[in-house]
């Protein structure tokens, strides 16, 4: 029994063995151990050379992208349009006003031009275009009697609705939204192929050169692959150019090679691999995701499987992906803790302008995430991430996890947050658990922290926070009033203090204030005097004691 090997190797190589998985167990049923395994050592993935035969790979992969993709797809939108027109259409209230946004979607898109090429490409494998043709003649609109609408709809319907149709539509939908997101100018992305039947042009590309390079003997070829190292030949070779943002036009560009010879080439099966990545991917609204793991195949999977965390890790309305990103995290701490290495997190964009951006997440990032008590800091404010800045809204629960990721303090949050607690008063609850986060993430990061000592270094903080508590309640009493407008400017004073570490200004303006009140000013404050991280900390927490928090606040916040 032969066997092809598919080792792991960059992002798009692992997200096309992901892919490759997606088909292999959820489309074509395959078995494991005998139609595909992983090696020993979980660093590859091999096929069955028999099963690679007699396998219909092309048939697979558009199964495997109309699957995935139907529910984002343009094609989906359309049936859910014209079904929930259906269901008003009868009553006595319909006015076709109200649907007229919904009437022009279904126009536009069945009318636009990679549909019109789609049908064009089918019109000889369904039972009738009519429904179609007549669309293109004369549009539907909601002036139309209830009834004609209504027969014009049906028909559509059922036309939408026939196998090959759908298939064609979704993938439609998938090519020029999602697949021309990582490969490009090849196969039906080929303009010259636009109109032709994309079966056929995958099957040419991609899937009969799969099965061919397997089944010769590559014993005399004389060029290697970039990837696999396998041996390849000039009828055989696959250019990397059709990658998106991997490569150049090889054809045109070749001074970055030696001596000018372009030697950047799959072979076959690699190409079909690459081919695949869309799959790997998780989108996320406007994005995607892909979280690439460095230790293998297994863990690989697991990280990126469509079903079980996935489903855990379903996105809520206006979720983002970073947030879906710590919760998925979150799901995959809970079971494997001790068996993650670093983890890379790739995104890239929906928008053609877009490029991949890559979150190296370590070990010790990894361990923040998992502190119980950081975890429930951010469960908090992922209830109700968002805050209002003048005409802007901001994601604190994205930010804070961006922040971690990304190696930065949350204090630029903290002080956006106390600058608009001076309005909204809510947003104290939000400064709370970011400032709570901020300092246990600082503490976690030092080298052989106690984790039974970061409790008392937080309540000394808190102390700190208690004072400026203090301080407001004898400001507004010596002013005879409970309106804390009249400590606003002190406030704004501090915080930009604070904000540009000037401590001598910070210490000036609490004195004069102490003083003014006969009160004494803390002694944690005489810490801060060279100890510039102290003095954030503390200066933070005494803000959210002077602009009103006193006590922990456990309930969660109430959406205001």
């Amino acid at each position: 029994m032969g066997r092809i090997y598919i080792p792991m190797g960059d992002f798009l190589k692992n997200a096309g063995i992901v892919g490759m998985h997606y088909i292999l167990d959820e489309i074509a049923d395959a078995s494991e151990d005998l139609d595909y395994g992983y090696t020993e050592d979980n660093q590859q993935l091999w096929l069955d050379t028999d099963f690679c035969q007699k396998t219909d790979w092309t048939d697979l992969y558009f199964r495997g992208i109309t699957t995935y993709y139907r529910s984002h797809s343009v094609y989906q939108t359309i049936l859910d349009k014209i079904k929930n027109l259906l269901a008003v259409l009868d009553l006595p209230e319909w006015d076709g006003k109200k649907w007229k946004d919904d009437i022009k979607f279904i126009n536009d898109k069945l009318l636009s031009n990679s549909y019109k090429s789609g049908i064009a490409s089918i019109k000889d494998e369904v039972d009738t275009t009519e429904a179609y043709e007549l669309l293109k003649a004369v549009k539907l609109k909601e002036s139309m009697e209830p009834e004609l609408l209504r027969d014009r709809l049906v028909q559509l319907y059922e036309f939408l609705i026939q196998p090959i149709c759908a298939e064609t539509l979704i993938m439609k939908s998938a090519i020029y939204n999602y697949i021309n997101r990582f490969w490009d100018g090849k196969c039906f992305l080929l303009r010259a192929n636009a109109a032709k039947n994309m079966r056929e042009v995958f099957e040419n590309d991609f899937s009969e050169p799969f099965r061919t390079y397997i089944a010769i003997d590559q014993k005399k070829a004389k060029e290697i692959c970039i990837d696999c190292s396998a041996m390849i030949d000039s009828k055989t070779k696959v250019s990397l150019a059709f990658m998106k943002d991997q490569a150049d036009d090889l054809a045109r560009k070749q001074s970055a090679f030696w001596n000018c010879k372009v030697d950047a080439f799959l072979c076959p099966v690699c190409a079909f691999v690459y081919a695949l990545s869309p799959l790997g991917f998780y989108l996320m609204e406007n994005r995607f995701l892909f979280i690439n793991t460095d230790q293998n195949i297994q863990e690989l999977l697991e990280a990126n499987r469509k079903d079980g965390v996935m489903q855990d890790a379903e996105r809520e309305d206006e979720e983002r992906y970073t947030s879906w990103i710590s919760r998925t995290l979150n799901l995959l701490l809970k079971m494997k803790t001790e068996e993650l290495g670093n983890i890379q997190v790739i995104t890239r964009g929906r928008d053609e302008s877009e490029r991949y951006t890559f979150d190296i997440i370590n070990k010790n990032i990894l361990a923040i995430l998992n502190d119980e008590k950081v975890r429930a800091g951010l469960d908090v404010l992922s209830k109700y991430p968002y805050i209002k800045k003048g005409t802007e809204y901001i994601n604190i629960h994205e930010t804070v996890i961006l922040n971690i990721l990304r190696y930065r303090n949350q204090y630029p949050l903290l002080n956006i947050l106390l600058r608009q607690s001076l309005d909204t008063k809510t947003y104290l609850v939000d400064a709370y658990w970011v400032y709570d986060i901020q300092i246990r993430v600082s503490l976690l990061k030092k080298d052989n922290v106690d984790k039974n000592r970061i409790g008392g270094a937080i309540v000394n903080r808190y102390k700190v926070r208690e004072c400026g508590y203090e301080l407001r309640n004898k400001l507004l009493a010596a002013k005879g009033t409970s309106d804390d407008s009249r400590i606003r400017g002190t406030v704004y004073r501090l915080l930009n203090a604070v904000a540009v570490g000037d401590v001598s200004h910070f210490m000036e303006i609490i004195m004069r204030i102490y003083c003014s009140v006969n009160l004494t000013v803390p002694d944690a404050f005489i810490e801060c005097l060279d100890n510039r991280e102290k003095f954030r900390e503390y200066g933070y927490a005494f803000l959210m004691g002077l602009e009103g928090s006193h006590y922990e606040k456990k309930e969660e916040k109430v959406n205001d």
